[in-house]
Order: C-alpha cells, then sequence, then structure tokens
C-alpha cells in the first residue's frame, strides 16, 4: 500500500438518511456482535458458512471510516441539520475495500431477506440508495470523477421513487 492520499468530497449528504441508515446499521451490527459471540462460545455448527465470513469481516475490518467524519455527522444529527458536507483524505487503495463493503453490506440484506439466521430487516429500498450513493462517491472520486451531490443523483431519484 502507498502513502498517497485522495481527497473525497461527500456534498449535501442528507443527514435524516444519514440517521436512519445508521440506526439500521447499528442495529445489524448488534445481531452481528450477538452472533460473532454465540460463534465464539458454541462454534459455527448450524450457521452458514458465508454469514460466519461476512460476520467476521464486517465485525473487524469495516466498522467505521474515520473519527472526524463521524464526529461531524453525530454533531449534525444533534443539531438536526438538512444536509453536511464532508470531507475525507484516504489512501486510494481503500477503493477495492468500498466496494467490496458495498457487496457485503448487498449479500447480508439478502440474508436478512431469507430470514433464516438473521432477526434484522433488510435495508429499506431508499437506505439501500443512499448507501449505493455514498460509497459510490469513494469509488467515484477515486477514478478521477467530480463529486456528485445527493440531490442531483440517481439514487436520490430512486429513493424518491421508492420512498
Amino acid at each position: 500500500m502507498t502513502d498517497d492520499l485522495v481527497t473525497i468530497h461527500v456534498r449535501g449528504l442528507p443527514v435524516p438518511l444519514h440517521a436512519q441508515s445508521q440506526a439500521h446499521g447499528d442495529e445489524l451490527m448488534r445481531e452481528f456482535r450477538l452472533l460473532a459471540e454465540q460463534m465464539r462460545q458454541e462454534g459455527t455448527h448450524g450457521l452458514p458458512v458465508r454469514l460466519v465470513e461476512l460476520v467476521t469481516s464486517l465485525e473487524g475490518q469495516y466498522s467505521t471510516f474515520t473519527e472526524a467524519q463521524e464526529d461531524a455527522l453525530d454533531r449534525a444529527m444533534a443539531a438536526g441539520d438538512a444536509t453536511i458536507e464532508l470531507t475525507y483524505q484516504l489512501p486510494a487503495e481503500i477503493s477495492d475495500g468500498v466496494v467490496a463493503l458495498g457487496a457485503i453490506l448487498d449479500e447480508v440484506d439478502e440474508l436478512c431477506r431469507q430470514g433464516q439466521h438473521l432477526l434484522t430487516l433488510a435495508t429499506p429500498p431508499d437506505l439501500v440508495a443512499y448507501r449505493h450513493w455514498f460509497l459510490d462517491e469513494f469509488t467515484r472520486q477515486i477514478a478521477g470523477h467530480w463529486p456528485v451531490a445527493w440531490a442531483d443523483s440517481a439514487q436520490a431519484r430512486l429513493a424518491a421513487a421508492t420512498g
């Protein structure tokens, strides 16, 4: 990994939608932590191998992007702000991890829909659209594209159509 950093600008992040997304993600992570503890105590018998792999990945590798931006988001939520602008300085190599995280979260949603091993409901369509926009901003900008604000994104139009 190199030390080359890229600047990612997240424009017009919808704070209320982010709060809903964060609450859903927190619920899912609580369930994953419980599953991880169950796996430590009882082993993984009875759980699909892929679910065990997903629990391990999300529990360890993809917990948060950066503390400063999370703090800014928390302050914006507490203040009742409608939108926020965020700037990240990250290694360009994070792009592969962002793509992998998106794929993992989409796969977890499918497991939630199946309802066999997870109690958490699948992410609602508007929050999936938000998640895709947010993660896409990282991969798009690392690839050299300009930022696209949430309100101007195809995902926002999709969320409006499904909401």
